[in-house]
């Protein structure tokens, strides 16, 4: 039995930079960390006491004979790409809800990853976790995503994350102050706004966009070395922080129509009038959880105003993807 726990994650700038499509011509760079909410992945090999060879529970339960009938693709092509020939049972559980911007997707995958390579007896570095996601997602799966979150959930940690090049994936731990840290978590208030929302269908617009949306992107790339000089300055205030925000949200919305919509158009402007200096959608957009920097004379009015929205606590983490319980199998 393995059980591996994989961190979800919130992306503060360069997003939509770590697309492919963007930084394998021109870079890309984000400013991100993991959190405290994760993703559980629990597997083992199934006793070949069953009609079926494979269980996967999730939001639904498959009972399949073959690795091609099961229905969720990460599963399937997970399985494929590790060459799993045993029936296996995997289940599925979550701190957070799916598809809210969070990374749980790619969590998923790296999570499952994690698992299937201790199930074979093997382990692997945070590097290979992340690019053997990453080519799960984009190349087998051909969903619509960037490389951040495969990253982010891998690793572990605030970090700088750059792509492009020879090395695809540069991981950079951000060296902050801890006080600092502290200081930056202390004046972050999130969100859940009610509803998901595919990314994929979302990101697919942007991709569309990209380029049409050079300045833009330029711009948002350029904002994730602004923030690292925000935290890393000795004189800076860290309210900047919260007012790069605002400008990033700002040009993030005009990338394409779908980012926004006139809920999440009000719910961000309730918080700026409570005293929110700056925030984002979290993911490519359309619903989810939202990000607002407050200072904390202001949170109390910011959480009053936002009441009919669900408040999610959270800290920073940094272990990224974790096999906590590892019990070999016997062999029937």
């Amino acid at each position: 039995m393995i059980i591996s726990r994989t961190p979800f994650r919130i992306s503060f700038f360069g997003g939509g930079t770590d697309y492919p499509v963007w930084y394998r011509e021109h870079g890309g760079a984000v400013l991100a960390t993991s959190i405290n909410k994760y993703c559980y992945i629990t597997c083992r090999y199934l006793p070949p006491f069953f009609e079926h060879k494979h269980r996967i529970v999730y939001s639904k339960m498959e009972h399949t004979r073959t690795i091609s009938e099961i229905q969720h693709p990460s599963a399937r092509e997970t399985l494929n790409f590790l060459d799993i020939n045993r029936g296996v049972e995997i289940h599925h559980d979550g701190d957070l809800p799916a598809r809210t911007g969070l990374g749980s997707s790619s969590a998923f995958t790296v999570g499952l990853l994690n698992a299937l390579y201790a199930l074979k007896g093997k382990m692997v570095t945070r590097r290979q976790l992340a690019l053997d996601a990453i080519h799960i997602e984009q190349d087998l799966i051909k969903e619509n995503v960037g490389s951040q979150d495969q990253t982010t959930a891998a690793f572990g940690g605030f970090n700088k994350i750059e792509f492009g090049g020879e090395q695809q994936i540069q991981v950079r731990p951000i060296t902050v102050n801890p006080r600092k840290l502290q200081l930056l978590h202390d004046n972050l208030m999130l969100f859940f706004t009610g509803f998901s929302r595919t990314a994929s269908e979302i990101a697919c617009e942007q991709i569309k966009q990209t380029p049409n949306k050079k300045n833009e992107l330029n711009k948002m790339l350029e904002m994730v070395d602004e923030a690292i000089s925000i935290l890393n300055g000795s004189d800076s205030d860290i309210t900047d922080f919260g007012r790069l925000l605002h400008e990033s949200w700002l040009i993030k919305r005009t990338l394409t129509d779908k980012i926004s919509n006139q809920h999440i158009d009000n719910i961000y402007e309730e918080a700026i009038n409570a005293g929110a200096l700056g925030g984002k959608l979290l993911g490519a957009g359309g619903g989810g959880f939202v990000l607002f920097f407050v200072e904390p004379e202001f949170q109390s009015k910011v959480r009053e105003k936002l009441r009919n929205l669900l408040y999610v606590p959270f800290k920073f983490e940094s272990l990224g993807s974790q096999i906590i319980y590892y019990v070999p199998q016997n062999d029937f």
